[in-house]
């Protein structure tokens, strides 16, 4: 969810101000993910080098994080949507941590959309701490190295609950992916809006994205004549 303060520099305000603004876009993408009955959305919201930032934005972010979970969740748990969080949670604000342990509990039995947020959180970060549980596994001799594949590493990871990354969508016009999902979007369709920044971004934009994504072709290593056949 890139471009949120160069969106407010624009309007010659502070960053923060476009963080505000990026929430309707949230609420937007929910609500279409919702309407597609698409189960799984994970934003991306705030990156382990995001500490890196001026003290008054993060702690900006953090104060907004706390005051949109307590407004949002009740209508996430109205709607369905199960809330839950992906990163080094542990390096969060306590007051940050428990307001979303209050959102977890709240929507822990919801069916509906499963609304992952990405919170201090890399996938450099992701795949070290699977690989610390796992070497803590092999070392108790709970599994042998041999046994390790790539159903089992992903069992570690963040995500274990979550499958793959089908469709990336970034924002803001830069074309990487940041340290993002870095293991489950090894086969992910990348979609990079060039000319739309965060809080511009509306369930037009989405339904587009999608749209674009019906149409490529998903070979996944096969030749795009095996595809066809097996969908026939």
């Amino acid at each position: 969810m890139d471009g949120n303060g160069r969106w407010a520099k624009k309007r010659g305000a502070m960053r923060i101000f476009g963080h505000h603004h990026g929430i309707k876009a949230v609420r937007e993408t929910v609500e279409a993910c919702g309407e597609l009955q698409i189960p799984y959305l994970t934003l991306y919201t705030f990156s382990t080098e995001n500490w890196n930032r001026p003290k008054i934005e993060v702690e900006g972010i953090m104060q907004l994080l706390i005051g949109t979970i307590a407004k949002e969740v009740p209508d996430l748990h109205k709607n369905n949507v199960r809330l839950k969080a992906i990163g080094d949670l542990d390096s969060l604000p306590e007051n940050a941590r428990n307001a979303l342990e209050k959102g977890f509990e709240l929507t822990k039995n919801n069916t509906g959309l499963t609304l992952s947020l990405a919170l201090s959180y890399s996938g450099k970060w992701d795949i070290i701490q699977a690989v610390r549980k796992l070497a803590d596994k092999v070392k108790k001799s709970e599994i042998s190295p041999e046994d390790i594949n790539e159903a089992i590493f992903a069992r570690y990871l963040a995500t274990e609950e979550t499958p793959d990354v089908d469709l990336m969508i970034r924002t803001g016009g830069d074309h990487r992916i940041s340290n993002y999902l870095l293991w489950q979007s090894a086969y992910s369709e990348l979609l990079f809006l060039d000319d739309v920044l965060w809080p511009e971004f509306r369930k037009a934009h989405f339904f587009k994205a999608i749209a674009l994504y019906q149409q490529r072709e998903r070979r996944f290593g096969k030749t795009g004549d095996q595809i066809k056949n097996e969908t026939k």
